[in-house]
């Protein structure tokens, strides 16, 4: 077999990435990218089919590509019984083969995911079954494990007595969040989410999602409410991301190792067209947040906010939790101005006590 030369596996990689989205003119598109004849481009498509990456339709000039299955499998597991299987023995006895051949860093992420993922509905779900089901191409792969449980936002939500589904997901974006504090460290749904190159969790009247790159979550409420939850997982095949790198940049510095570092999507916390006006709304807003050194506030899409709510995180808050570093970003010029008024009264009150403890200390 001829060897493959790294300006070819250039080629057949841009072909594999860019032929979902142009079936029809994945050829012309690649002859222009790489100057290169299109007689020369057909040669590594004929060779992608030929070795199973690619199925060809048609003849001639109507002639289409489409990325080929490389494995479509599922199986459902039994929860409700006292044999109920482990996750690290599902990754072991099925999920591993059924994945094949993959580098390093992309089996770790997968290992890392599923077993986070599949132990959750094991231990949390209530349900009395789990399904898996993966499919794989030349680009990458994709999960699907959904249980027929009672939903883990309606579980946290009635856990944590908080307002509702939404407000459940809200927290869950925070991080740290677990109902079985003495058995997880509430960390495996968070990390699991940025690590991959998409991660959604359907479940009960609300979606959660996340995609490698943005930085925040997506919430969308859905039409039909469905029992259970079902958790989507994709990436890429040859991805250079790692756990550790990821890991890492939660954490508070080179020599820590700790999850420290938090952002709180404050869109997420809005309802319809209410404001962020209240210090109730604050309150929520910083639930837990204490478990955290740093505490970023993205405020991308919130368009004002009330005095009450900036003044409860950025003076009442930061008072009470001096060693906590909140870091607020994206604010449109309202809310910044909002928040420098805050701050501007927060010095002052400050340099007042300092002014009245020195006076105090001269008259002793």
């Amino acid at each position: 077999m001829s060897r493959v030369r790294p300006r070819g596996e250039e080629i057949r990689r841009y072909i594999l990435e860019n032929v979902k989205h142009n079936p029809n003119a994945i050829s012309r598109l690649a002859s222009d990218h790489f100057s290169i004849t299109r007689q020369a481009i057909n040669g590594h498509l004929n060779r992608l089919v030929d070795e199973g990456s690619l199925r060809e339709k048609g003849k001639t000039r109507n002639k289409t590509y489409e990325l080929a299955q490389l494995v479509e499998w599922s199986q459902e597991y039994q929860l409700n019984t006292s044999s109920a299987p482990e996750e690290d023995l599902v990754w072991r006895e099925d999920i591993s083969g059924v994945l094949g051949p993959l580098p390093e860093n992309v089996r770790d992420i997968w290992a890392y995911g599923f077993t986070e993922m599949f132990n959750n509905a094991r231990d949390h779900s209530a349900g009395s079954s789990v399904g898996v089901s993966i499919e794989k191409t030349a680009v990458s792969t994709q999960m699907l494990i959904a249980d027929d449980g009672v939903g883990i936002f309606r579980k946290i939500q009635k856990a944590m007595n908080l307002l509702d589904e939404r407000h459940a997901v809200f927290e869950l974006s925070k991080g740290k969040l677990t109902t079985a504090p003495d058995r997880h460290s509430g960390e495996g749904i968070f990390f699991t989410s940025r690590v991959f190159d998409r991660f959604n969790i359907l479940s009960g009247g609300v979606s959660f999602a996340h995609q490698f790159g943005d930085d925040e979550d997506w919430l969308s409420e859905r039409k039909t409410p469905a029992d259970g939850t079902a958790v989507f997982m994709s990436l890429n095949n040859h991805t250079a991301r790692t756990t550790k790198k990821v890991f890492d940049h939660y954490a508070g510095g080179d020599d820590s190792y700790g999850f420290n570092k938090t952002v709180v999507p404050l869109e997420l916390a809005q309802y319809g067209n209410d404001k962020l006006i209240s210090r109730s709304q604050a309150k929520r807003v910083m639930a837990r947040v204490d478990l955290f050194t740093t505490v970023v506030l993205d405020f991308k899409d919130v368009s004002t906010i009330g005095q009450a709510f900036a003044d409860e995180l950025f003076r009442v808050f930061a008072k009470e939790h001096a060693g906590i570093d909140l870091v607020p970003v994206r604010a449109n010029a309202e809310v910044k101005q909002m928040i420098q008024r805050v701050l501007a009264a927060a010095e002052e009150d400050r340099s007042a006590k300092r002014d009245a403890s020195s006076e105090e200390n001269q008259s002793t």
